[in-house]
């Protein structure tokens, strides 16, 4: 059974309004929908030619009916091919659905059972659910640690399912981050590739405010690690006791009490 492809309506794109939190509510709208069969429950005489065309009219349906994400994305299916070992029982109605915790989002599976026929089977179908949507792509190397400009990356659509971290489709998202390791020339920017500009080394001496309901109080400690703006990190007191806390934009680490 060949490998098979289909593509849903397009969405117009949206592209200065996008964010990280697009990118999460788009995943939860698939990873939401479509847990059941429903009405494309079939008769199958040839299950090793006959299942490819149900999941095809199956995930065509579940992505149409997706909840609304605010997401514009084109999305895009690739179905896989079943072991060609295996020898399936003709079936009087077949049932595709969604596995419980999988998502229609990148490398996933769809389960197909017979739920009425001599022989009650259950197999899973290999699906790459594909989402482009606007990104932006680098058009050069760049080194772990160098800090990003405006000219290291271009817009392009890319494929935000072909890895989990999510897309950086927000422009003020990474301008002036660093590379949190070597990247390279054609890669869309991710979540996982950027961090805040560290603001101390590890060692440094720095301010730690422990503040609770109506009070706050300052200490100096030590870094146990380099840190940037809205990172967490561990400081040793001068007391020895070790805290975490998150780094403010001036250094500052505030710890909740």
């Amino acid at each position: 059974m060949p490998s098979t492809m289909l593509t849903t309506s397009p969405f117009r794109a949206v592209w200065n309004a996008l964010s990280i939190r697009s990118w999460a509510r788009a995943v939860a709208a698939l990873a939401a929908c479509c847990v059941a069969g429903g009405g494309f429950a079939q008769s199958v005489a040839d299950p090793a030619s006959e299942l490819a065309p149900i999941t095809q009219r199956w995930l065509s349906d579940a992505l149409t009916r997706a909840p609304a994400s605010g997401t514009p994305l084109r999305m895009e299916v690739v179905v896989g091919e079943l072991d060609p070992r295996l020898r399936l029982a003709p079936c009087a109605r077949v049932e595709p659905y969604l596995p419980p915790g999988s998502k229609l989002w990148g490398r996933t599976r769809l389960g197909l059972r017979c739920v009425q026929g001599a022989t009650h089977w259950n197999v899973f179908l290999p699906v790459t659910v594909k989402a482009f949507g606007p990104a932006w792509v680098l058009v050069g190397n760049v080194a772990p640690g160098a800090p990003l400009a405006a000219s290291d990356a271009m817009e392009s659509e890319v494929d935000w399912a072909a890895e989990t971290a999510p897309v950086v489709a927000n422009f003020d998202q990474w301008v002036g981050q660093v590379a949190s390791r070597q990247l390279v020339a054609g890669q869309a920017l991710r979540q996982s590739m950027i961090r805040a500009p560290h603001l101390f080394r590890a060692g440094a001496q720095v301010k730690v405010v422990a503040r609770g309901p109506g009070y706050a109080v300052s200490a100096a400690g030590q870094a146990l690690t380099a840190a940037g703006a809205g990172e967490t990190v561990r400081v040793r007191m001068d007391n020895g006791r070790i805290v975490s806390g998150l780094v403010s934009d001036s250094g500052t680490i505030e710890v909740a009490l």
